[in-house]
C-alpha cells in the first residue's frame, strides 16, 4: 500500500500550488511537511514560469489546524525534546522565507486557520478568507504561546486585537479577520475554484483578487473594538484583568468582559505573563528578530511544565483540568519570564535573503 502524500507540490500554469494533504488530521503540519515545502518555495522563487504561489488546505474542513502539537507532546515526554525543537526550528525558518518570498504568496484559507496554519499564511503577502474561514492562536490553553510570528503580527494589528486574540485563544471568523488586516480579501467559498482557475492562468494577482472579493460586513467584534482597544492595551496582564473585571460589575460590556476575565483566568499563568512579553518587545522588531525570539521561548517552555500539563489535560487525557505551575497569576515570577527570552547557544539561522 503507498500512503497519500502530506502535501502535494504541483505546477500549473503561472503558479506553483502547495495543497497541504492531511485532511483527516486537519493539515497539521508536521516537520516532514516542513521539508518537503521550503526547498519547493526556494526553487519556485528562482523559476521565471511560476509567478505567484497558492497554498491551501485539502478537504473542506481545515487550512492547517496547527502543527502536530500531540507528536511534540511525545517527543518531548520520550525524552527527545531535541527533535521536538528541530521542528520548530525548521518551520520558523520556513515562516522567514514566506515573509521575505518575492513573489505572490496567496493563501486561500477556506476552513480552520490556527497555530502552524498561521505560520504558513499570515506572513504572505495574500490572504484569502472563505465562508469556511475559522481562525484562532489557542497557544495559551496549552501552555505554550503564540509562536510562527505571532509576536511580529500580533502586536500590530490595529486596537489592541492582537493582544486580546494572544490572550485568550478567541476564535473568529472572515469579517473580523478582515477587519483587524489578518485576511486581505474575503472571496465566498464557491468562488474558490474560480480564484484559483484565474489565478493559475497569470494576470496581475490584485486585479485578479479584487474580481472576485466581496465585503464581509462589520465584524462581530465591531460594537466593542473601542472596548478592547482600552482594556488590552493595558501593559500587563494583571491590569487587562483588572479592567475587564471593572467592566464586569456593570456597563455595556459587562457580559463580554466577565466572561472574557474568567477565561483567562483558565489558561496558564506562565503562558498569559509570555505572550503578554511577546506584545510588548515584538512592535519593535521584524520578523526574523521575532522567530529568533520564539526559538528561545519554545526552548525553555519546552524544559517546563506547563506545556506538557496542557497537551495532556487537552489532547491526551481530554479532562480540561489542567494544573498549572504556578496556578496563580500573582506567582509568576517576572525575572523568570524575561529569562524565556535570553540568548540561547544555538540561535535560530535563517536564510539569506534571495537564498
Amino acid at each position: 500500500m503507498t500512503s497519500e502524500p502530506e502535501v502535494l507540490l504541483e505546477e500549473k500554469g503561472a503558479a506553483g500550488i502547495i495543497t497541504l494533504n492531511r485532511p483527516k488530521a486537519l493539515n497539521a503540519l508536521n516537520l516532514g511537511m516542513v521539508r518537503e515545502i521550503l526547498p519547493r518555495l526556494r526553487a519556485w522563487a528562482k523559476d521565471p514560469a511560476i509567478t505567484r504561489i497558492i497554498i491551501k488546505g485539502a478537504g473542506e474542513k481545515a487550512f492547517c489546524a496547527g502543527g502536530d502539537v500531540r507528536s511534540i507532546y511525545d517527543l518531548g515526554r520520550g525524552g527527545r525534546a531535541g527533535e521536538a525543537l528541530a521542528f520548530f526550528r525548521e518551520e520558523y525558518v520556513l515562516n522567514d522565507y514566506i515573509g521575505s518570498f518575492p513573489k505572490p504568496y496567496v493563501a486561500l484559507i477556506d476552513g480552520i486557520c490556527m497555530g502552524g496554519g498561521f505560520g504558513l499564511s499570515a506572513h504572505g503577502a495574500h490572504r484569502v478568507a472563505g465562508d469556511r474561514y475559522l481562525f484562532a492562536m489557542p497557544e495559551v490553553n496549552i501552555g505554550l504561546f503564540p509562536d510562527v510570528g505571532g509576536t511580529h503580527v500580533l502586536p500590530r494589528l490595529p486596537g489592541a486585537f492582537g493582544v486580546f486574540l494572544a490572550l485568550t485563544g478567541t476564535r473568529i471568523r472572515a469579517a473580523e479577520a478582515h477587519a483587524c488586516g489578518l485576511a486581505t480579501d474575503v472571496v465566498p467559498s464557491g468562488a474558490f475554484p474560480a480564484l484559483e482557475e484565474a489565478l493559475v492562468a497569470g494576470g496581475d494577482v490584485e486585479r485578479i483578487l479584487a474580481d472576485h472579493r466581496v465585503d464581509p460586513g462589520p465584524g462581530a467584534f465591531a460594537d466593542r473594538a473601542d472596548f478592547i482597544a482600552d482594556a488590552f492595551g493595558r501593559g500587563t496582564v494583571e491590569a487587562i484583568l483588572a479592567a475587564l473585571d471593572q467592566a464586569a460589575a456593570g456597563g455595556t460590556h459587562a457580559d463580554f468582559a466577565a466572561a472574557t476575565a474568567r477565561e483567562m483566568r483558565q489558561r496558564s499563568p506562565t503562558s498569559l505573563c509570555i505572550a503578554m512579553e511577546q506584545m510588548r518587545r515584538g512592535g519593535a522588531l521584524d520578523l526574523g528578530e521575532c522567530l529568533k525570539l520564539e526559538l528561545r521561548v519554545v526552548t525553555r517552555v519546552m524544559a517546563g511544565h506547563d506545556f506538557y500539563e496542557g497537551v495532556r489535560a487537552v489532547l491526551v487525557d481530554r479532562d480540561n483540568a489542567p494544573k498549572w505551575q504556578p496556578s496563580q497569576l500573582e506567582d509568576v515570577d517576572s525575572a523568570v519570564i524575561a529569562a524565556h527570552f535570553d540568548p540561547i547557544p544555538d540561535e535560530l539561522e535563517l536564510l539569506a535573503p534571495g537564498a
